[in-house]
C-alpha cells in the first residue's frame, strides 16, 4: 500500500517521492493517521478501509473548496485512492500547535485566536455559486442556485453520512436532512427521544422570520479540528462542508470545551451575529450530539433529550 501511495503522490506533485520513515500520528477516531517522509518532505496520511474512499474524497473537495476561498488556512489535498482492502487520503503536512493546555495555543490564544476569527467569518462570507449559462434555454440546476443550503455531494460528520441535498428553506433543510436524519438513525440503534417528533415539527416555528444566507461551513468545528502555525497562523481541518447557516459553525465552537474569548472576539469584529443565535445555538449542537448518540451511544441520548426538552421549553 505505502509503495503506491508513493507513487501517486510522485504522479501528481511532479516530484518523486519514496518514504523513508512512516510514524503514526493521531488520525482522530475514525481515521489512522501516518506522518510519512522523504528525506526532503513530509506528509500526513489518513488510512481507512476501501469502503470509505468517498469519505475521503469529499474531505478533499471540502479542503480544496475551502482553500479556494483564500481566506483561513487549510492543509492541501494531495491525493486520495484505494489499495487493497485500504483507502487513504494524503494531505500537506502543517506543523500545528493545539488548542486548551497546549503550550502554543496560549502563547498565541489571543493574536491567534482574533485572527482564526476573523478569517472564518470572511470565509462564511462565500456563498454557493452562480447558476453556470445553460444552452438551449434550460433551467439552470436548482442546486446550483444561489440562496440554497446544501452542497454538490454528500460527505460524512465523523463517520455518519451527511445528507447534503439543495435546499431552498433552511428551516426545512436543518428539520429533514439534519435533525430529522439523526433521529431517525438514533431511534434505530435504541434512542428513546419522546419529544423527537415533536421537534421536527416546530423547527420551522423556531427559525420562522429568521432568513440566513448560506455561508460556506466548516460543518464539524469543535476545537480538535483547529490549531496553530508555529509564527502564529490559524488552521481548521477535518471539515464535514458545506453551505448552510454561519450560525453552525459558531455554536459548535462552544461545544467540548470551546475556543478562546479572542476567537469570538475577532469574528464579530468582521460579521456580528445575528439576535437569537443564543436560542438557535442549542437546536445546532444538538445535531453533534445526536451524531455523537449514533457513533458512540452512551449518555450522549440523555444528554440530546436534556437538549430537545431545553429547545421546546
Amino acid at each position: 500500500m505505502w509503495d503506491k501511495i508513493s507513487a501517486h503522490i510522485s504522479e501528481v506533485t511532479g516530484d518523486k517521492f519514496a518514504i523513508d520513515n512512516r510514524r503514526s500520528v493521531s488520525g482522530g477516531c475514525i481515521n489512522q493517521g501516518y506522518a510519512i517522509s522523504s528525506t526532503s518532505r513530509t506528509y500526513f496520511a489518513k488510512i481507512n478501509q476501501a469502503s470509505q474512499v468517498a469519505m475521503f474524497e469529499a474531505e478533499a473537495l471540502g479542503l480544496q473548496q475551502m482553500r479556494e476561498t483564500q481566506t483561513i488556512r487549510v492543509p492541501e489535498s494531495i491525493c486520495w485512492g484505494t489499495e487493497g482492502n485500504s483507502a487513504y487520503i494524503v494531505l500537506e503536512w502543517l506543523d500545528l500547535g493545539g488548542r486548551g493546555g497546549d503550550s502554543a495555543w496560549d502563547s498565541f490564544a489571543s493574536r491567534a485566536g482574533e485572527e482564526m476569527g476573523r478569517k472564518l467569518a470572511a470565509m462564511h462570507k462565500c456563498t454557493p455559486p452562480s447558476p453556470p449559462l445553460l444552452r438551449g434555454g434550460e433551467e439552470p440546476n436548482a442546486g446550483l442556485l444561489r440562496g440554497c443550503f446544501g452542497w454538490d455531494r454528500n460527505n460524512t460528520i465523523g463517520s455518519t453520512l451527511q445528507i447534503n441535498h439543495w435546499t431552498a428553506n433552511w428551516a426545512e433543510f436543518w428539520a429533514e436532512h439534519r435533525i430529522g436524519y439523526q433521529l431517525k438513525l438514533a431511534n434505530s440503534r435504541g434512542g428513546h427521544f419522546p419529544q423527537g417528533e415533536r421537534l421536527l415539527k416546530v423547527i420551522p416555528e423556531l427559525l420562522a422570520d429568521y432568513e440566513p444566507e448560506p455561508s460556506l461551513v466548516h460543518g464539524d468545528l469543535w476545537g480538535g479540528n483547529a490549531g496553530i502555525m508555529p509564527g502564529g497562523e490559524p488552521v481548521i481541518f477535518d471539515p464535514a462542508t458545506y453551505f448552510g447557516d454561519r450560525e453552525v459553525d459558531m455554536a459548535m465552537t462552544e461545544l467540548f470545551g470551546g475556543f478562546p474569548a479572542a476567537f469570538y472576539r475577532g469574528y464579530n469584529q468582521v460579521w456580528p451575529l445575528d439576535s437569537g443565535y443564543e436560542k438557535r445555538k442549542t437546536l445546532y449542537n444538538l445535531y453533534h450530539i445526536l451524531n455523537h448518540f449514533n457513533l458512540f451511544g452512551g449518555s450522549y441520548d440523555s444528554q440530546a433529550n436534556q437538549m430537545i426538552n431545553r429547545i421546546l421549553g
